[in-house]
Protein backbone atom coordinates (compact mmCIF):
# COMPACT_ATOMS: atom_id res chain seq x y z
CA UNK A 1 0.00 0.00 0.00
CA UNK A 2 0.79 2.96 -0.70
CA UNK A 3 2.22 5.84 1.93
CA UNK A 4 2.02 9.01 -0.68
CA UNK A 5 0.37 11.72 1.02
CA UNK A 6 0.35 10.34 4.92
CA UNK A 7 2.66 12.59 5.95
CA UNK A 8 0.99 15.61 4.57
CA UNK A 9 -2.39 14.66 5.51
CA UNK A 10 -0.86 14.13 9.11
CA UNK A 11 0.59 17.69 9.05
CA UNK A 12 -2.51 19.56 7.26
CA UNK A 13 -4.57 17.63 10.51
CA UNK A 14 -1.63 19.37 13.21
CA UNK A 15 -2.13 22.76 11.20
CA UNK A 16 -5.92 22.06 11.35
CA UNK A 17 -5.81 21.44 15.33
CA UNK A 18 -2.86 24.16 16.49
CA UNK A 19 -5.27 26.92 14.38
CA UNK A 20 -8.24 25.63 16.17
CA UNK A 21 -6.09 25.44 19.64
CA UNK A 22 -4.93 29.18 18.74
CA UNK A 23 -8.43 30.37 18.45
CA UNK A 24 -9.65 28.81 21.17
CA UNK A 25 -7.05 30.14 23.40
CA UNK A 26 -7.14 33.65 21.94
CA UNK A 27 -11.03 33.64 23.16
CA UNK A 28 -10.08 32.38 26.63
CA UNK A 29 -7.26 35.20 26.45
CA UNK A 30 -9.72 37.69 25.82
CA UNK A 31 -12.07 37.05 28.69
CA UNK A 32 -9.57 36.93 31.13
CA UNK A 33 -7.99 40.45 29.91
CA UNK A 34 -11.65 41.70 29.46
CA UNK A 35 -10.67 44.14 32.37
CA UNK A 36 -7.72 45.46 30.89
CA UNK A 37 -9.56 46.59 27.60
CA UNK A 38 -12.28 49.41 26.74
CA UNK A 39 -15.32 48.08 25.47
CA UNK A 40 -14.79 49.01 21.79
CA UNK A 41 -11.49 47.28 21.64
CA UNK A 42 -12.89 43.76 23.71
CA UNK A 43 -15.92 44.05 20.85
CA UNK A 44 -13.68 44.57 18.01
CA UNK A 45 -11.00 41.95 19.13
CA UNK A 46 -14.28 39.27 19.86
CA UNK A 47 -15.63 39.87 16.60
CA UNK A 48 -12.40 39.30 14.97
CA UNK A 49 -11.85 36.39 16.33
CA UNK A 50 -15.16 34.90 15.87
CA UNK A 51 -14.98 35.66 11.89
CA UNK A 52 -11.74 33.71 12.35
CA UNK A 53 -13.25 30.60 13.81
CA UNK A 54 -16.48 31.11 11.25
CA UNK A 55 -13.62 31.59 8.44
CA UNK A 56 -12.10 28.09 10.17
CA UNK A 57 -15.06 26.06 10.09
CA UNK A 58 -16.01 27.17 6.50
CA UNK A 59 -12.59 25.43 5.33
CA UNK A 60 -13.13 22.78 7.38
CA UNK A 61 -16.67 22.36 5.86
CA UNK A 62 -15.01 22.58 2.57
CA UNK A 63 -11.93 20.08 3.90
CA UNK A 64 -14.77 17.23 4.55
CA UNK A 65 -16.79 17.84 1.17
CA UNK A 66 -13.78 16.45 -0.60
CA UNK A 67 -12.79 20.26 -1.78
CA UNK A 68 -9.07 19.19 -1.26
CA UNK A 69 -7.14 21.67 -4.01
CA UNK A 70 -4.19 20.04 -2.24
CA UNK A 71 -4.59 16.65 -4.23
CA UNK A 72 -5.21 18.44 -7.32
CA UNK A 73 -1.90 20.25 -7.08
CA UNK A 74 -0.16 17.09 -6.04
CA UNK A 75 -1.59 15.13 -9.08
CA UNK A 76 -0.49 18.60 -11.32
CA UNK A 77 3.22 17.71 -10.11
CA UNK A 78 2.70 13.76 -10.11
CA UNK A 79 2.10 14.39 -14.12
CA UNK A 80 5.10 16.72 -14.66
CA UNK A 81 7.29 14.10 -12.38
CA UNK A 82 6.04 11.10 -14.94
CA UNK A 83 6.40 13.11 -17.71
CA UNK A 84 10.27 13.87 -16.38
CA UNK A 85 10.69 10.25 -16.12
CA UNK A 86 9.17 8.64 -18.85
CA UNK A 87 10.70 11.61 -21.03
CA UNK A 88 8.03 12.19 -22.70
CA UNK A 89 9.21 15.58 -22.01
CA UNK A 90 12.91 16.16 -22.86
CA UNK A 91 12.88 19.90 -21.71
CA UNK A 92 13.44 21.04 -18.61
CA UNK A 93 11.77 24.45 -19.06
CA UNK A 94 8.48 22.95 -20.38
CA UNK A 95 8.61 20.06 -17.33
CA UNK A 96 8.97 23.65 -15.16
CA UNK A 97 6.14 25.61 -16.47
CA UNK A 98 3.83 22.38 -16.76
CA UNK A 99 4.52 22.26 -13.14
CA UNK A 100 4.05 25.52 -11.91
CA UNK A 101 0.68 25.79 -13.99
CA UNK A 102 1.97 28.53 -16.88
CA UNK A 103 0.23 28.23 -19.79
CA UNK A 104 0.63 31.72 -20.72
CA UNK A 105 4.56 31.32 -19.99
CA UNK A 106 4.45 27.91 -22.46
CA UNK A 107 2.94 30.00 -25.00
CA UNK A 108 5.22 32.34 -25.13
CA UNK A 109 7.95 29.67 -25.31
CA UNK A 110 6.27 28.44 -28.16
CA UNK A 111 6.18 31.95 -29.86
CA UNK A 112 10.00 32.32 -29.46
CA UNK A 113 11.00 29.04 -30.36
CA UNK A 114 9.09 30.22 -34.05
CA UNK A 115 10.80 32.98 -34.52
CA UNK A 116 13.83 31.52 -33.63
CA UNK A 117 13.20 28.73 -35.93
CA UNK A 118 12.40 31.40 -38.40
CA UNK A 119 15.85 33.16 -38.20
CA UNK A 120 17.51 30.02 -38.06
CA UNK A 121 18.65 30.08 -34.51
CA UNK A 122 16.68 26.57 -34.07
CA UNK A 123 16.46 23.81 -36.25
CA UNK A 124 13.45 22.21 -37.05
CA UNK A 125 13.84 19.14 -35.45
CA UNK A 126 14.41 20.74 -32.33
CA UNK A 127 11.51 23.00 -32.86
CA UNK A 128 9.48 19.66 -33.30
CA UNK A 129 9.79 17.75 -30.36
CA UNK A 130 9.90 21.13 -28.26
CA UNK A 131 6.57 22.72 -29.92
CA UNK A 132 4.93 19.24 -29.29
CA UNK A 133 6.03 19.17 -25.75
CA UNK A 134 4.53 22.22 -24.79
CA UNK A 135 1.51 21.85 -26.52
CA UNK A 136 0.85 18.22 -24.62
CA UNK A 137 1.40 20.44 -21.50
CA UNK A 138 -0.89 23.26 -22.33
CA UNK A 139 -3.55 20.47 -23.28
CA UNK A 140 -2.94 18.67 -20.16
CA UNK A 141 -3.45 22.31 -18.61
CA UNK A 142 -7.07 22.97 -20.19
CA UNK A 143 -6.18 25.25 -22.63
CA UNK A 144 -7.70 25.05 -25.50
CA UNK A 145 -5.36 23.97 -29.04
CA UNK A 146 -6.36 25.49 -32.10
CA UNK A 147 -7.21 22.84 -35.16
CA UNK A 148 -3.48 23.50 -36.29
CA UNK A 149 -1.93 23.20 -33.27
CA UNK A 150 -4.13 20.20 -32.95
CA UNK A 151 -3.00 18.75 -36.44
CA UNK A 152 0.77 19.61 -35.72
CA UNK A 153 0.56 17.63 -31.88
CA UNK A 154 -0.58 14.54 -33.57
CA UNK A 155 1.04 14.49 -36.82
CA UNK A 156 4.30 15.15 -34.31
CA UNK A 157 3.86 13.16 -31.18
CA UNK A 158 5.89 10.55 -29.91
CA UNK A 159 5.33 7.03 -28.35
CA UNK A 160 6.70 8.95 -25.05
CA UNK A 161 4.10 11.92 -25.39
CA UNK A 162 1.11 9.61 -26.97
CA UNK A 163 1.01 7.26 -23.54
CA UNK A 164 2.13 10.11 -21.31
CA UNK A 165 -1.65 11.53 -22.88
CA UNK A 166 -3.02 8.49 -22.67
CA UNK A 167 -2.08 7.78 -19.39
CA UNK A 168 -2.61 10.87 -17.91
CA UNK A 169 -6.61 10.91 -18.89
CA UNK A 170 -7.47 7.67 -17.96
CA UNK A 171 -5.55 7.90 -14.89
CA UNK A 172 -7.56 9.14 -11.80
CA UNK A 173 -4.92 7.89 -9.15
CA UNK A 174 -1.51 9.01 -8.72
CA UNK A 175 -0.97 5.20 -8.26
CA UNK A 176 -1.31 4.33 -11.87
CA UNK A 177 0.47 7.19 -12.87
CA UNK A 178 3.67 6.37 -11.07
CA UNK A 179 3.11 2.67 -12.10
CA UNK A 180 3.58 3.36 -15.55
CA UNK A 181 6.28 5.59 -15.02
CA UNK A 182 7.69 2.91 -13.16
CA UNK A 183 7.58 0.41 -15.87
CA UNK A 184 9.09 2.40 -19.10
CA UNK A 185 12.25 3.08 -16.27
CA UNK A 186 12.26 -0.78 -16.17
CA UNK A 187 12.00 -1.10 -19.60
CA UNK A 188 14.69 1.46 -20.40
CA UNK A 189 17.20 -0.18 -18.30
CA UNK A 190 16.87 -3.15 -20.63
Amino acid sequence: MSSRGRSETQKLKQNLEDQLDRLVAQLADLEECRDDLDDDEYEETKRETLDQLKEFNESLSKLQGGDMTLVNELNRMQLAIQAAISEAFKTPEVIRLFAKKQPGQLRQRLSEMQRDMKVGKLSEDVYNQQAVEILAALRKLGEKLSPIEIDFLTSHSSAAISAFEKVSQTSASGEKVLAMAGSQIESAKK
